[in-house]
């Protein structure tokens, strides 16, 4: 099983640049993040003629998440519960997997703008909520990936200057705090299981040539369960599709569980 996440930077945009990376990348799973249309827009028959069931949460100019698979989903729940939110970052689903059910959480984590602002005030209440969820969803389903753009650097070794970057967006003590919450809960970031090349990101600004120079971030993640840990035979980045025309500034990362 291959299960993947893209910030696509708008689907309408990029819709032909997903279905041609599909067809050469048929993975099982793709989360999508930052849709920016809303479900009624969504190509769900230009996804399906190539064998994808959709779970949808879209909304106008901003945000936005999907999940699609080839196999059934199933028990699909949008936003995080008990959490007031206007924006739509959340969708979870079941995927009934050849080797058993998997509980997917695909995230839109918000960006914060800057410390010290509303935005990143929003960004830390969010975080409690979406860790309490995650903490439920293991509790209930064991076999669990929690995917996604997560908009931090959860490491030094994850930014390309970081130190002209620390205590700036994507950078705080407070935002990598909450991503070793997560992992605390009992997930592991299956990108570090394996060996991986320096200065590997997945995230590179559109300005002052960042994808050339390589001046990226790594701020897209799988992390997956203790139950699912062992499976993971691979994880890596597709940097092929950042070299496109009109690319989506982030690139695919795409897990491999055995």
């Amino acid at each position: 099983m291959q299960i993947a996440t893209w910030n696509v930077n708008s689907l309408a945009v990029r819709l032909p640049q997903v279905l041609d990376w599909l067809a050469a990348n048929p993975v099982d799973v793709l989360c999508l993040q930052e849709l920016k249309l809303t479900d009624d827009k969504f190509p769900l028959d230009a996804l399906q003629a190539i064998g994808y069931q959709c779970a949808t949460f879209g909304q106008k100019t901003y945000n936005g998440v999907a999940i699609l698979s080839r196999a059934p989903l199933a028990d699909v729940v949008r936003n995080i519960g008990g959490f007031e939110d206007e924006q739509s970052r959340v969708i979870t689903a079941t995927v009934d997997a050849a080797s058993g059910p998997v509980r997917v959480v695909n995230a839109y984590f918000v960006n914060g703008q800057e410390p010290g602002s509303d935005k990143f005030a929003y960004k830390m209440r969010w975080l409690d909520a979406l860790r309490a969820r995650v903490q439920a969803e293991l509790a209930a389903h064991p076999r669990l990936v929690l995917l996604g753009d997560f908009n931090i650097a959860p490491e030094d070794r994850d930014s390309f200057d970081p130190v002209g970057l620390r205590e700036t967006i994507h950078h705080t003590t407070e935002e990598r705090a909450h991503f070793q919450a997560l992992i605390d809960l009992g997930l592991t970031d299956a990108y570090r299981l394996f060996p991986q090349p320096d200065k590997s990101f997945s995230w590179w600004d559109y300005r002052m040539l960042g994808f050339q120079k390589n001046r990226g971030l790594r701020i897209d993640h799988i992390l997956v369960s203790a139950a699912l840990v062992p499976s993971v035979t691979a994880c890596t980045v597709d940097r092929a599709p950042r070299k496109n025309k009109q690319p989506s500034d982030h690139a695919p990362v795409v897990a491999t569980l055995a």
